[in-house]
């Protein structure tokens, strides 16, 4: 409620019981909104970029798998050559040097090792009893950036 003052001179000015409050009218509720919509907009827009990115990694990494096991019956048929020709002794060690260069590493499958089945598949065995060792290796296994790009193909021996 307002009340008018007299004063002595020409002029009056409005006299108030309570200090004028500013003229919101709602806009401080919409600038609140309306920030709380830009943080959130900037949050899901931080959250997609990282999706695209991880799965841009995904699909990278996934391609150079697919590569990389297409190459294995290649490995295969050069390990056999090495094997069947042992002039070809020198080119083994640059072998085993260009499969770690890659990222390959052959999964260990010497005689007595003891067989994992994470790493290892039996197709034969020989023997009784409960422990399971590694007697041959029929095909050698590889492991890609840690991961079993195929399981090494053995014959196991049950002692």
């Amino acid at each position: 409620m307002k009340k008018v003052v007299k004063q002595s001179g020409p002029v009056q000015q409005p006299v108030s019981d309570q200090p004028e409050a500013p003229k919101a009218d709602g806009r401080d509720a919409k600038i609140i909104e309306l920030t709380n919509d830009l943080q959130r907009t900037r949050a899901d827009f931080e959250n997609f970029r990282k999706n695209v990115e991880k799965d841009r990694d995904s699909a990278r990494k996934l391609a150079k798998f697919a590569t990389v096991e297409k190459f294995l019956p290649l490995l295969d048929d050069l390990e056999r050559a090495i094997t069947t020709y042992p002039e070809l002794n020198p080119l083994a060690k640059n072998f085993e040097k260009s499969l770690t260069g890659l990222g390959l590493t052959r999964i260990k499958t010497t005689p007595g090792t003891e067989f994992d089945p994470e790493f290892h598949e039996a197709v034969m065995s020989e023997g009784e009893g409960e422990k399971e060792t590694i007697a041959e290796t029929l095909r050698p296994g590889y492991l890609y950036e840690g991961e079993v790009l195929r399981p090494a193909m053995v014959k196991i021996k049950l002692a």
